[in-house]
């Protein structure tokens, strides 16, 4: 792009170009949920269970540094967002601030890890369910999860925030009153409960450097997701309040939800309790306090986040895609908006989300192991997308249009490029860890081919 492009999209009343279909339906107490429990996934309730195992209570220190890495990371997305609200968010912003195939190699990346993790998320759902029905066939009641929520998202975008916004606040009430139950007991205030003191803390590294970085990995991961809130707010009543407001909650959230949770289950569980991976950390500390039902609560809840997710992924899928279609680097068809909703783009990210469905039954070692390989690192490859774009675009903000700048990157540009070490330093971590190499060099393969298809439609589109 050249500078007069750049000029152009630096205009205060420079529309967007991939907002101008999409309805605003979202009020500010939906984004605000969104945001509120977007950060609470099923990722946390069971993920963390083979983290703690492997680094046992460094485990709080491994969740602190890449929470760490993640508030720099939506610290710099809310920046952008909040100065170019967009249904493309951070690959709008690619394409803005380096060129239209950064822009393509992102959004397309990241639809298909949002569309893959929507069939992830139901066959997880399913397994809960099957287990109280048994008999009942696994893929009917991914089908059914599938319909329902294609179904909410095709209608109008109101809808989505509605669900969403009683999720987010079940899940919120279920780890609030977690970490109320969990804080009383260490401090010996709950009935009928000794506080454990620092008794299962003494062995702080048990495996050693080693087991801190398996530990650092499983957590960097359990932080997607958070990117949602930046796609959900162009179709907000007012976007850049929106974003801002997000943005600047993200930190104590971060801090309470995940660092406070993890902090309260290594104290009341010894690290190495087979309960922690077998019935999950929260299951774990909840029957160490006698709580009854403790097993089946938190299933309700660990149901409700992956419901939740299935949601957002199939809403934050479609609008991506869309904005690809209107940005001219997708298929036409994608771009199709009904009643402010980009309907024929929700029907294929749900298409292709039931597919991964189908292929874990049909070709689990191969076709979908290969698939899973493939987006393990999709997440790392978009926030370097978003720490360059913020690098080029905030200096181009502050030459040419500085009151757009509501929300600031914290040290400019110093905290930015210490992001992008550390998201360097999670590459070199995967790399020396065989589980995680796969998955690297998988979502290494398929961004270089997004790359170069992005980057030929770029010079064929400049050529015309």
């Amino acid at each position: 792009m050249d500078e007069r492009a750049h000029a152009h999209d630096l205009r205060p009343d420079a529309p967007e170009a991939d907002g101008v279909s999409l309805s605003h339906g979202l009020k500010q107490r939906h984004l605000s949920m969104i945001a509120l429990g977007g950060v609470i996934g099923a990722g946390l309730f069971v993920g963390s269970g083979a983290g703690i195992a492997a680094a046992g209570p460094s485990i709080v220190l491994a969740y602190a540094l890449s929470g760490l890495l993640v508030m720099l990371v939506m610290r710099m997305l809310g920046e952008m967002s909040a100065a170019y609200p967009s249904s493309g968010s951070f690959s709008a912003h690619a394409e803005r601030a380096i060129g239209p195939w950064a822009g393509f190699t992102a959004g397309w990346s990241f639809w298909v890890l949002l569309c893959t993790a929507v069939g992830l998320e139901g066959i997880g759902a399913a397994k809960i369910v099957t287990g109280w029905l048994p008999g009942t066939p696994e893929w009917a009641w991914v089908a059914l999860f599938m319909v329902v929520f294609c179904g909410t998202n095709l209608a109008a975008v109101k809808n989505f925030g509605e669900f969403e916004f009683w999720f987010a606040a079940l899940k919120v009430g279920a780890i609030t009153l977690f970490l109320v139950l969990g804080a009383l007991a260490v401090a010996g205030l709950l009935p009928g409960t000794d506080s454990p003191g620092a008794s299962h803390l003494t062995d702080f590294l048990p495996n050693g450097g080693e087991g801190l970085v398996i530990g650092l990995l499983a957590s960097v991961f359990a932080y997607g997701g958070l990117e949602t809130v930046t796609i959900a707010a162009a179709e907000s009543e007012d976007p850049v309040k929106g974003v801002a407001s997000a943005v600047r909650t993200a930190m104590w959230r971060i801090a309470l939800f995940y660092v406070g949770s993890m902090a309260v289950i290594v104290t009341l569980v010894p690290w190495d309790s087979p309960a922690v991976v077998e019935d999950g950390p929260y299951v774990a500390a909840l029957d160490r306090l006698g709580i009854p039902g403790a097993g089946q609560l938190m299933n309700v809840v660990v149901l409700v986040a992956l419901l939740s997710a299935m949601n957002a992924n199939i809403y934050g899928a479609s609008r991506i895609g869309y904005s690809l279609v209107e940005r001219g680097q997708g298929p036409k068809a994608l771009g199709r908006v009904s009643g402010g909703v980009p309907r024929t783009a929700v029907l294929a990210s749900s298409v292709f989300g039931f597919l991964c469905v189908l292929l874990s039954y049909w070709r689990p070692d191969d076709v979908f192991s290969w698939l899973l390989n493939m987006i393990g690192a999709v997440i790392l490859v978009v926030w370097i997308f978003i720490a360059v774009s913020q690098l080029r675009l905030r200096r181009r903000l502050e030459r040419e249009a500085p009151e757009r700048l509501v929300v600031r990157m914290w040290a400019f540009p110093w905290l930015t490029w210490v992001a992008l070490a550390g998201m360097v330093a999670v590459f070199v971590l995967m790399a020396r860890e065989p589980d995680t190499r796969v998955q690297l060099y998988s979502t290494g393969g398929m961004t270089l081919v997004l790359a170069a298809v992005g980057y030929a439609w770029q010079r064929a589109r400049a050529r015309s």
